[in-house]
């Protein structure tokens, strides 16, 4: 008796499920089914206006980092050499008269195709050869250009994760330093090679 109780139970249940009569019609019609040769969506592409400005806040600082490309971005193919060129200033808050210094600076690219991820060249990386590193605090800045090398032909987009290593004085006269790991994400859509 208590399974036919639950076997009813469960039958109310599910039928609750169910939309209204007032909202489904008098018929059923065929819910539409997706195609396995869908195409993916656009691949999001951070550098589409051809800039992007970043604010990035990591402790007491705030770093603002400018991206560009001198190379058109219809031409950020898989086959070419690829600028990524960007300037970074720092501010601290408060203000005290402490320096922030750019120690380090990692881009690790991630490519994917259509398919998924495929190999990636290795991270570009620049090492301050001064100490403690690249004064960055506004007005003074850092400007690099990184050149993604060329990738797999399948490619139809980048993430390039860039991490900033800062150095921010404990006090204006200092040698002891705080250090700060700032992390940034852009997304490039890879263009297709010219037909011919």
């Amino acid at each position: 008796m208590a399974a036919i109780g639950a076997i009813a139970t469960a039958a109310l249940l599910l039928g609750g499920c169910s939309a209204p009569p007032w909202l489904s019609g008098a018929t059923a019609s065929p819910t539409p089914s997706a195609s396995a040769t869908s195409t993916a969506g656009p691949v999001q592409n951070d550098l589409a206006a051809g800039a992007v400005t970043r604010t990035i806040e990591v402790g007491a600082i705030t770093l603002t980092i400018d991206y560009w490309s001198t190379l058109s971005m219809d031409l950020w193919t898989a086959a070419a050499n690829k600028p990524l060129s960007f300037s970074v200033h720092a501010t601290v808050t408060p203000a005290d008269g402490q320096k922030i210094y750019l120690a380090k600076v990692t881009a690790t690219p991630v490519v994917a195709g259509s398919d998924g991820a495929l190999p990636a060249p290795d991270p570009i990386v620049d090492q301050a050869s001064v100490a403690p590193g690249y004064l960055v605090l506004d007005p003074y800045s850092y400007s690099q250009t990184f050149i993604v090398p060329p990738l797999d032909s399948a490619a139809t987009s980048l993430e390039l994760t860039v991490k900033y290593e800062l150095l921010l004085q404990s006090t204006p006269t200092s040698s002891d330093y705080a250090k700060q790991t700032a992390v940034d994400t852009l997304s490039i859509a890879i263009a297709p090679e010219p037909a011919g």
